[in-house]
């Protein structure tokens, strides 16, 4: 809920906040998406910074100017502190000036925060066919929302962020079916050995659930899996985006191999526990 002391902040977005992330669309992609949805919270002056958070288990999405003042940076500091967000158990998923800055400040209270992640947003104008693999494409139906429910939290297990329920996961599974935007790679057997989705948002189609069995690694499945997909978000007029670990070289390169180009870069910061 808003807090009562915020003064000049609103808690709706309108057309002001949209222009403002058109300059940082492929890293705040995720943030847009969350201010057309449901929000625990969402503060934003319309002009120089936008806060939000959707719920537990995610990150707080935070937006700012990149020219933005030490005085602005207290500013979105102390509007975190003031909606109960500094209570050691929320991340921010932010620039990395505002990261240093928060890191910094927080410092003076007490209070450690890490970098958990560094984040690379890429996307696909022009992909690039992979080297041949076997097996072929599936589009997940209702017989393989088990499957779906295992693949993602397999994924949620293995990138340790953002973790779920798996009641939650087959919720997501079945809106995931129904749209018609979950697909495995089959391998010649017909096992399924590697996931992946695509969502649409405005003029763009973030891909993401990239996630392979670790005994069926190094074959090419994923970059196949991951070039077809993105094919489909581009013939259906989106242009085709995704966030990597920047620090997992082997999945940044089988990206760029399909041509991904990096377009942007943030970080998550957490604190320590």
């Amino acid at each position: 809920m808003l807090n009562s002391k915020v003064r000049g902040m609103d808690n709706f977005a309108n057309e002001k906040d949209y222009a403002l992330l058109d300059s940082d669309r492929y890293t705040f992609f995720v943030l847009r998406r969350l201010l057309e949805g449901k929000n625990t919270l969402l503060l934003t002056d319309h002009q120089n910074v936008i806060v939000c958070f959707s719920n537990d288990p995610f990150p707080v999405w935070i937006w700012n100017t990149d020219d933005a003042s030490e005085s602005e940076m207290e500013r979105i500091y102390m509007l975190c502190g003031e909606n109960g967000l500094l209570d050691g158990k929320h991340r921010f998923n932010v620039k990395y000036e505002l990261a240093e800055y928060f890191i910094k400040r927080a410092e003076k209270e007490g209070i450690t925060f890490k970098i958990e992640t560094n984040m690379f947003a890429y996307d696909n104008p022009e992909p690039i066919p992979p080297s041949a693999c076997e097996g072929s494409l599936h589009q997940c139906e209702k017989d393989d929302v088990d499957v779906l429910v295992e693949f993602m939290d397999m994924f949620h297990h293995d990138v340790d962020i953002d973790h779920g329920t798996l009641e939650e996961y087959r919720q997501k599974a079945e809106e995931g079916i129904r749209h018609g935007s979950m697909f495995f790679w089959k391998d010649a057997s017909g096992k399924n050995v590697a996931s992946c989705h695509w969502h649409p948002n405005g003029g763009l189609a973030s891909i993401g659930l990239v996630y392979t069995r670790k005994e069926d690694r190094r074959k090419h499945f994923a970059e196949n899996l991951v070039y077809q997909v993105t094919m489909i978000a581009k013939n259906a007029g989106f242009m085709p985006m995704l966030y990597t670990d920047a620090d997992y070289v082997a999945s940044n390169s089988c990206y760029e191999k399909i041509g991904y180009v990096l377009r942007g870069k943030l970080c998550t910061i957490a604190p320590l526990k």
